[in-house]
């Protein structure tokens, strides 16, 4: 079960945390996977990508800045002409950025929507023709519980993109149905990235080590923890599910103390 042989995957933001991850995880499970990676990313893919290949796996690493429709429309070419095809999408880049929200100019809003949002649709709509051609497949993006079920103060506008992925699940789910394509996100609770472990932007270290003293599973999660949920929803078993954003926080949100 939960095998993706001959399949190929193309996940974005998968030079570390759960992008990486997830493409370490599919290439165990037999994909072809194309990991969009961003040059100004501080944590090199090459690794990953030599890992995976070393284990026996297929990898192949492409630059991609998800602002750009045309470097989108590149990657999703590149993947189909290496590979035969394209089967999976994970949009998984984003940003984190501590802003207080009165000094949240149009520039930073702007900026980091057309990341964390606009860029997981610019995926999504690149990809439609090449799985279309397939019959069918699976789109996938990484949301938050930060946005999908809670706040997060100085965060607005990443809580405000990771909503809005949400929304664009559902719509997608309706529409893409009948095309054999179904599309579902992930809501990540305090998982430890390079992200989360940021001590400007994001919790820091001690932050996240602190918060997994409050869930209920006893620790806050591991890149590993998403990957594995996404292993499940690329593959053939989760065929029948579509339109969701399923939290996998470790119980995180189930309590208001």
């Amino acid at each position: 079960m939960f095998r993706l042989d001959g399949k190929t995957a193309v996940i974005t933001g998968a030079a570390s945390g759960i992008g990486a991850a997830s493409a370490t995880l599919f290439a165990l499970a037999g994909a072809n996977v194309v990991m969009g990676w961003f040059p100004g990313d501080p944590h090199e893919v090459e690794p990953v990508a030599e890992a995976i290949t070393a284990a026996g796996g297929s990898a192949l690493t492409v630059p991609v800045d998800v602002r750009s429709t045309s470097e989108v429309r590149q990657l999703l070419a590149t993947a189909s002409e290496r590979f035969g095809g394209v089967d999976i999408v994970l949009a998984n880049a984003a940003i984190a950025r501590l802003v207080p929200s009165g000094d949240l100019d149009d520039e930073r809003w702007s900026e980091l929507l057309d990341i964390n949002l606009a860029g997981v649709f610019r995926c999504f709509r690149e990809a439609l023709p090449y799985l279309r051609a397939r019959g069918g497949g699976r789109l996938l993006a990484t949301s938050s519980v930060a946005g999908a079920t809670v706040g997060w103060a100085e965060h607005t506008h990443y809580a405000t993109g990771k909503a809005g992925i949400k929304g664009m699940v559902r719509s997608l789910a309706l529409e893409l149905g009948p095309d054999g394509i179904t599309v579902n996100a992930i809501a990540p609770g305090v998982i430890a990235t390079p992200q989360a472990l940021d001590p400007v932007n994001s919790l820091g270290p001690e932050g996240v080590a602190e918060f997994g003293t409050h869930v209920p599973l006893g620790r806050s999660g591991r890149p590993e923890d998403i990957a594995a949920t996404y292993l499940f929803l690329a593959s053939d078993e989760a065929g029948y599910l579509t339109g969701q954003t399923i939290v996998v926080d470790g119980g995180a949100t189930l309590s208001l103390i």
